[in-house]
């Protein structure tokens, strides 16, 4: 790790609000972690020292970030943060109240509803919709882990919670109410088969998916033929035209 100075961890900090730097990129297909900017935010946290920020304590390596008009960002008034080193695209829209913590990125035509939180170094892409009171788990540590991700065009639900580096892929649909971690298992209905994670452990909701919440039955142990299931995110289709209406965000909000 190198020595990180308060002027290195400046530029960075700048560079990943102008979105010219990120946690994490798609190289060849593939997400890559930039752990080396995730050392830097780190960094952040020893550099900086506890100040008065209005009602709150914080380090003052991390401010608010405030926006103008010519940001082209909407943040609606009613008590929203957005966090130091963190990117909200020209086009996005933030409802309030939320949060999105330093690192994440939130792409252009995306609209983070009331309630919901874009943890630490969370990836959201274009035309995404987090509903309300989701979260999108934050990886900051360890520095070489990849954050969670959603990619364009996809549609997150309500009261869902995606942690743990979960890779949303385009076009796929959350349904309300669904939660996935590192320890997730989703099953595919219109295979019948579990769907293979990534070679690092991954777990991946694939590319248009519509996934609801459900569950599978308790198969080993003492409980096994009990009738007890365990809760189990399944895919119930691939999107198709009918989807693409019933989740398409109203144009005249924008």
């Amino acid at each position: 790790m190198e020595n990180i100075t308060l002027e290195r961890f400046n530029e960075v900090m700048d560079a990943l609000e102008k979105g010219e730097l990120r946690v994490a990129e798609k190289v060849g297909g593939e997400w890559k972690v930039n752990s080396w900017v995730k050392e830097v935010i780190l960094a952040g946290f020893r550099l900086g020292k506890l100040v008065q920020m209005g009602p709150f304590v914080d380090k003052d390596t991390f401010p608010e970030r405030h926006f103008g008009v010519g940001d082209g960002v909407r943040v609606v008034p009613g008590g929203s943060s957005i966090r130091r080193g963190s990117f909200v695209s020209p086009g996005a829209i933030v409802m309030p109240p939320s949060y999105i913590n330093v690192g994440a990125y939130v792409d252009s035509g995306s609209m983070v509803d009331s309630h919901v939180t874009i943890a630490s170094c969370a990836q959201v892409g274009k035309n995404v919709h987090v509903a309300a009171t989701t979260n999108l788990g934050g990886v900051l540590e360890p520095a070489g882990a990849i954050p969670t991700i959603v990619e364009d065009n996809a549609f997150i639900g309500g009261h869902c919670g995606i942690y743990e580096g979960t890779l949303v892929e385009e076009g796929a649909v959350i349904a309300s109410g669904v939660i996935i971690t590192s320890a997730t298992s989703i099953y595919d209905a219109t295979t019948g088969q579990f769907v293979p994670r990534k070679a690092d452990g991954r777990v991946v909701v694939p590319r248009n998916a519509v996934v609801v919440s459900g569950s599978k039955p308790l198969t080993h142990g003492a409980g096994a033929g009990s009738g007890l299931h365990l809760y189990c995110p399944v895919i119930v289709k691939y999107r198709d035209e009918k989807t693409a209406g019933s989740v398409h965000l109203e144009e005249l909000l924008r």
